[in-house]
């Protein structure tokens, strides 16, 4: 079975986790312990302990074990791309993507923990000096979500790590082998005992981790009811906390787009990753002027996409990731036929050569912003078309939504796509790209429902996971 790391050290604790292949049930990818209050517990301890002696060392020690860390990331890439593919369901080259995002993660944070800065200022008063430092939190609890099992953990590791901090890491329970991995690595790469830990497993041990008063930040990626959760647990202690989770994300489309390019961005969008990624392309906004001709043309892109084994060559979209996901999806499925919508494609159970929890993609249209699968998140392959008449109610009807993590325009007006860029309720826009896929040296995070606290990735990392000390000297 494969265990927690705790304190530097592999320890057992709690009940076998079953981790099964989502394109074929059959296959047990593996054995993972399920932790709980005990190993959160044990953890923090190390932890606590470690933190002092690991906030003291040189930006040059945390750089050369980060960067080590990344370059192994990267040297292994197909055999953790192929671990990620069988345990999520992405198809392998999505698998192998992401395990190279999560090393050149670490290889950026490795060159941040070199570039941590303060200010020298002049004082208000004659003779003071003034100096601003950034300093480690101290010990982080890391709880992250399974739709991207290698590169969340890494992009909440990687910084926490460089700029001095301890922590916890506590997976999904339902996809805990790419963190074990990654944890496996970093438990050669030289970190001294307990700066490190991986506790695995489910509610319990994610309660235990944002309530227990030696944890100083939580970092949480997940559903939003769960973040809210998260937030109230934390903040009654006053400890800092950091939520990305998720959105209802649109894509407008106008007349003048080019039809290829916006047909191109919203199948990216909305269904790769089987439509689970939190900035999913899930309500697709249609001026009317385009509308037939976009629905005509994503309708036989959607047709001609191959649904199967995530580790078939040739798959373009592989199984939902477990039972329970697609039970949802299903579930989405009767209530938007229910609310008037029209369903022109996909969406029922597909069964494949081997046992999977397969959907065909869904494309509804006829849809209005107020019904419910324009409203709440599914993550899964399905979209709604929103016919509008222009960018004016394009830009309000994005806009109506309690989300904001990301929005995305398709067309040729250089002044609309100003507008857009502006006027989007939205923490990330794309212009012609589709709204899934971002770079990992820049801010990740949203607006309104979609995030709270300090945005992720790039030099906006270092707001959340050091704080600052103003320091007054008079020589």
């Amino acid at each position: 079975m494969h265990q927690h790391f705790i304190g530097g050290e592999w320890t057992e604790g709690g009940e076998a986790m079953e981790n099964r292949n989502p394109s074929d049930t059959g296959d047990l990818v593996g054995l993972y312990a399920s932790g709980g209050s005990a190993e959160i517990a044990a953890a923090v301890e190390a932890a606590t302990t470690a933190a002092p002696a690991w906030a003291a060392t040189t930006p040059q020690q945390r750089f050369q074990l980060l960067d080590l860390v990344g370059s192994e990331i990267l040297a292994r890439q197909k055999e953790l791309g192929y671990l990620l593919s069988r345990e999520e369901g992405k198809t392998l080259a999505e698998g192998i993507g992401e395990a190279v995002r999560a090393g050149q993660i670490f290889k950026y944070f490795a060159g941040e923990a070199l570039r941590l800065s303060g200010v020298k200022l002049d004082s208000v008063r004659p003779g003071v000096e003034v100096e601003t430092l950034r300093q480690p939190i101290g010990v982080v609890g890391l709880i992250t979500p399974w739709n991207f099992p290698i590169a969340i953990p890494a992009w909440k590791t990687a910084p926490a790590l460089a700029f001095g901090n301890a922590l916890i890491l506590k997976p999904s329970e339902i996809a805990p082998g790419c963190a074990w991995a990654l944890a496996e690595i970093l438990s050669r790469a030289g970190l001294p005992a307990g700066v490190f830990n991986l506790v695995m497993g489910g509610g319990e041990a994610g309660s235990a981790l944002t309530e227990h008063p030696g944890v100083d930040a939580i970092s949480f990626t997940g559903s939003h009811a769960v973040g809210r959760g998260v937030a109230a647990k934390t903040v009654s202690r006053l400890a800092k906390v950091q939520l990305e989770m998720g959105g209802k994300n649109p894509l407008v489309v106008l007349d003048d787009a080019d039809l290829e390019l916006a047909v191109n961005a919203a199948v990216q969008g909305a269904y790769y990753s089987t439509g689970q990624r939190c900035t999913a392309s899930s309500r697709l906004i249609v001026a009317e002027g385009i509308h037939d001709r976009f629905v005509a043309a994503l309708l036989e892109r959607l047709k001609n996409l191959r649904v199967d084994d995530a580790l078939a060559e040739g798959t373009d979209i592989g199984p939902v990731v477990d039972e329970r996901q697609l039970k949802k999806d299903l579930d989405y499925i009767a209530i938007g036929k229910a609310e008037g919508a029209r369903l022109i494609l996909g969406g029922e159970r597909l069964a494949r050569g081997k046992p999977g929890h397969y959907i065909a993609p869904a494309l509804f249209v006829d849809t209005t912003n107020a019904m419910r699968i324009n409203c709440e998140e599914i993550f899964g392959p399905v979209a709604a078309v929103i016919r509008v008449k222009d960018f004016e109610e394009a830009l309000a009807v994005a806009n109506d939504t309690p989300f904001g993590l990301v929005a995305g325009l398709c067309t040729t007006s250089l002044k609309h796509a100003s507008h857009f860029k502006r006027h989007a309720q939205a923490g990330m826009v794309m212009v012609n790209l589709p709204t899934a896929g971002v770079d990992y040296h820049v801010p990740f995070g949203g607006s309104k429902g979609s995030s709270h606290g300090s945005h992720e990735q790039g030099r906006a990392a270092k707001d959340f996971y050091t704080s600052d000390k103003t320091c007054y000297t008079l020589p």
